[in-house]
Parts: C-alpha cells; structure tokens; sequence
C-alpha cells in the first residue's frame, strides 16, 4: 500500500503479522495528518478567486467553459513559442533575445524587401515609361466613363445584352435600311 516506506521483509515462509499492519496504518494516518497541516493548498476562496480571475482574462462566461479555454490558450502559447523560434532560427538571432528585437528585424527585413523592388519596378520601367503610364491612366479615367455611357445606350437601343453583338446588330440594321 505505501511503497515509499521500506518495510524489512521477512522470511518469505513466515505470514504477515497484525502487529506489523497496525503499525503501517498507524504511520499513513500520521502521514495524512501532517500532509493536512503543512499543506501549502489554498483554501476555496483563493481557487475561487483564481478560477473568476481567468475566466475575466480570457473572456469564459462559465465555469464549464474554463478546461477548455485552458487548453486553448496553451495550445496558442506553444504555437507562439514554436513560431518565436522559428524565427529567431531564421534571422539567426540569439534564442534569448526578445520579441521586441524579433519584430524590429522582420521590420526592417520588410523594409529593405520593399525598397528593393520598388528599385526593380523603377529599372524595369525607367522612370520616363513610369510617366507615361501615369498619363495613360489619366486619359483612360477621362475616357472610360464617356465610352461605357455611349455602350449602355446602344446595348439598350438595340435591344441586346452582350457586346460583340452590337457590329452584327448595326450591319442588320443598315441592311434592312436599304
């Protein structure tokens, strides 16, 4: 029953005496007894209170909901932690370096991503094909709202729905003008 005690064996042909048992009952109901006084549980206020203080942490309107949350938030603890090594991997960071140090370095990574391909797009294009994009923008947005209008209305007049059906709508007209 109590295999942390070392009870010295006797021989094996010899029973187990009432003596012995007393004994070994006498000594767990001690034992029981001091674990009871020099516990360092809480008392059910303090669980209490504990309990009430996560559940208004991490948003648990009931008890039932507490284990699961629990488990939840430990799951997304590991995730993190996984993800903050990986990371630091990565970039070869020190693995004690703080999450502060982490997210300045992707930051400036991004950083230094951005600038280089806005060089790229800068090469690519050359900074006179760049303007002349910007201005072919400009008369589009001057001339789209015009052309779309005119399209709508011979979609409309023609009675049609589609508009590679406006060309062999006109033909059929001017045909049967004649």
């Amino acid at each position: 029953l109590v295999p942390w005690h070392n009870l010295k064996k006797q021989d094996e042909n010899e029973g187990v005496r009432v003596e012995n048992l007393l004994f070994m009952v006498d000594a767990m109901l001690e034992e029981v007894e001091n674990k009871k006084k020099d516990s360092n549980m809480p008392n059910f206020q303090t669980l209490q209170a504990i309990v009430s203080h996560f559940q208004k942490l991490f948003d648990v309107p009931s008890l039932n909901g507490v284990f699961p949350r629990m488990n939840e938030v430990y799951t997304r603890l590991g995730e993190m932690n996984n993800a903050v090594r990986n990371l630091q991997e990565l970039l070869e960071l020190d693995s004690s370096s703080s999450l502060c140090v982490l997210v300045s370095t992707v930051g400036k990574l991004c950083r230094l991503i951005n600038e280089d391909v806005n060089e790229q797009v800068k090469q690519v294009l050359g900074p006179e094909d760049l303007q002349s994009i910007i201005n072919r923008l400009e008369e589009h947005e001057e001339f789209f709202p015009a052309f779309q209008a005119f399209t709508n209305d011979l979609l409309e007049i023609l009675e049609i729905d589609d508009l590679d059906a406006i060309v062999p709508a006109v033909k059929k007209l001017k045909v049967l003008s004649y």
